[in-house]
């Protein structure tokens, strides 16, 4: 393990915790709640868009779990503000996982993608493209 994992580690156990965001917004344009059924993290995600109703203007989230699903919905709150919904759905395994900066076991990228899931299941609801009353990352 190089110096490399060990700052990322770090940066990890920081956004655990020290949570950037967390709370529940007021009034925000877009709410939505998730789960990891395998292990019982929970997040629910707000989001607050700006004028031209594409850009992300912030971001906030609550939720209880591990550490990697945590600082993943942290590190995601502060990385959402100022983009686009597009970029937004654009958002694949592997920019989550690259943003953490470790390597994720196969069992724990449930827990790291949820804030993300989460946040895109809530802008496709919001715009009548699923029905789900709440995101969970085994479907």
């Amino acid at each position: 393990m190089g110096l490399g994992s060990d700052m990322y580690r770090q940066q990890i156990l920081d956004h655990y915790k020290n949570p950037r965001n967390y709370g529940e917004m007021e009034d925000p344009d877009i709410t939505h709640v998730g789960e990891n059924p395998s292990c019982g993290d929970t997040i629910r995600m707000d989001i607050r868009l700006a004028d031209d109703d594409e850009t992300i203007e912030a971001v906030a989230f609550t939720g209880d779990g591990c550490a990697i699903s945590m600082a993943s919905a942290s590190m995601l709150s502060e990385r959402l503000a100022g983009m686009t919904i597009e970029e937004l759905q654009d958002l694949d395994t592997d920019d989550i996982t690259e943003m953490l900066g470790v390597d994720i076991s196969p069992m724990r990228v449930k827990c790291a993608v949820l804030g993300r899931q989460v946040a895109q299941d809530g802008v496709k609801i919001e715009r009548g493209e699923i029905d789900v009353d709440r995101t969970k990352t085994e479907d």
